[in-house]
């Protein structure tokens, strides 16, 4: 293990205190909550969690929160994402790999398009109106 530099080490706060940042849901952030329950983690939740954090680093994209959290109850649509855009009703997708977190994030998240096709729950019609 080689000797850090002080430059080095500013640049390692820099990154994870970027990282951090991701956790931390302010006011007017979007939410992104995975799934990681032991039934998701089978099902790939860590790569579309890992997907959709570096599809949003890939497009700097920095008002969005990363969550993960522990069993959704979705057994069967695992990988479960939830999507929270402040404007719109919050949203769950389902069977969600890491291609389909790169999409929501383009979709959804970028262009404000519901990503129909992978919906598990989603809102009544009159609230989207």
């Amino acid at each position: 293990m080689g000797v850090l530099t002080l430059e080095a080490l500013r640049k390692l706060r820099e990154e994870k205190r970027h990282a951090l940042a991701q956790r931390d849901a302010g006011e007017g952030n979007v939410e992104v909550i995975i799934g990681m329950g032991t039934c998701g983690i089978a099902a790939g939740a860590k790569e579309t969690f890992t997907a959709m954090v570096d599809e949003l680093s890939r497009l700097h994209i920095e008002n969005v929160v990363v969550k993960q959290t522990g069993c959704m109850g979705l057994c069967a649509s695992e990988p479960s994402v939830e999507v929270i855009v402040p404007g719109m009703p919050g949203v769950v997708y389902g069977k969600v790999n890491a291609a389909i977190g790169r999409q929501i994030v383009n979709a959804h998240i970028v262009k404000g398009e519901l990503v129909g096709e992978y919906l598990f729950d989603k809102p009544a019609a009159d609230i989207m109106k």
